[in-house]
């Protein structure tokens, strides 16, 4: 495994990562600046804003993920599965390379992590 080839990866994913989640908060928050002061306006204007917000939000939470994979980069774990330590998968780290988990852990900590979210 290139593990170079995967830091720098990570390493331009985290720059412009970052540089989405500053613009997309920027324009979050200008939704409300520019927005006109009646009700109608103000409605659309949050609507924007939330998009805006929420994007911003996915993108910083890959983001942290990015930057606890350089850490493993870092402290020579990375491309080990978090819970037993065996390799992860070279096609899903071409697909995912923040990934701390193999398929198959990933797939328990994801029903795990469903089955405790309420639903209706």
């Amino acid at each position: 495994m290139d593990i170079e080839r995967y830091k720098q990866r990570l390493l331009d994913l985290e720059r412009s990562l970052s540089a989405r989640v500053d613009r997309e908060t920027d324009a979050g928050r200008e939704q409300f600046i520019d927005s006109a002061h009646d009700i109608g306006d103000a409605s659309v204007a949050d609507e924007a804003a939330s998009e805006e917000f929420t994007g911003a939000e996915h993108n910083a939470t890959v983001l942290q993920r990015v930057r606890e994979a350089l850490d493993r980069v870092s402290d020579g774990t990375f491309g080990r599965c978090l819970v037993d330590g065996g390799p992860i998968e070279e096609r899903r780290l071409e697909a995912v390379p923040w990934t701390p988990y193999c398929v198959k852990h990933e797939q328990q900590v994801e029903r795990a992590t469903s089955s405790r979210t309420p639903t209706l």
